[in-house]
């Protein structure tokens, strides 16, 4: 059996500079306008001292708390025909101080298919190498945390209790195997 909506027009209720509100039949849901998808970078910092994830937070309004998060970011919205990967590096030394040597794409991915179109590609990052503090650009305010991984399920926890929203994409670290 198909959705009775799945061939009803697209009709635009609303259109801003980063969204899209769209119906279809009896379904309501955003996506990104101007064809901007995200990158999002699993970056793992392998040193001497064992592996350690790179996570940042930041003031998310929607949720009214800060979250933790995988660096991410934006591609194409502020030059149509980026490419993921440049935007990916771009971002993830932005937010984190860290400059991947390279990085591989692990696909594309929908973190809430229900409500939003919006799509991601995952990438993981090789060969970090540490360029500054990170923190984002103009005012984004965005806290870099590196963590080791074997302790990462236990600083979620004191995160939770401090109050921290936990952005679903830090499921891939905890016990999906994604990170050897």
């Amino acid at each position: 059996m198909t959705d009775p909506d799945r061939t009803a027009p697209e009709e635009v209720m609303w259109t801003g500079r980063f969204i899209t509100a769209k119906k279809r039949g009896k379904w309501e849901y955003v996506g990104r306008a101007r064809g901007i998808h995200a990158a999002v970078i699993l970056a793992i910092d392998d040193t001497d001292d064992g592996p350690h994830v790179l996570l940042v937070d930041q003031y998310r309004v929607p949720l009214g708390r800060r979250c933790i998060e995988l660096p991410a970011g934006l591609v194409g919205d502020e030059e149509e025909g980026e490419e993921a990967g440049i935007a990916a590096a771009r971002e993830l030394e932005e937010e984190t101080g860290f400059r991947p040597d390279r990085l591989e794409s692990l696909g594309q991915f929908y973190s809430s298919p229900g409500m939003v179109s919006e799509s991601f590609t995952l990438f993981r990052a090789h060969g970090l190498e540490k360029t500054g503090a990170g923190g984002g650009v103009d005012e984004e305010d965005i806290h870099v945390h590196r963590v080791p991984l074997a302790t990462l399920p236990d600083q979620i926890a004191i995160w939770r209790e401090q109050g921290y929203a936990m952005d679903v994409k830090l499921l891939l670290l905890l016990g999906t195997g994604m990170v050897a």
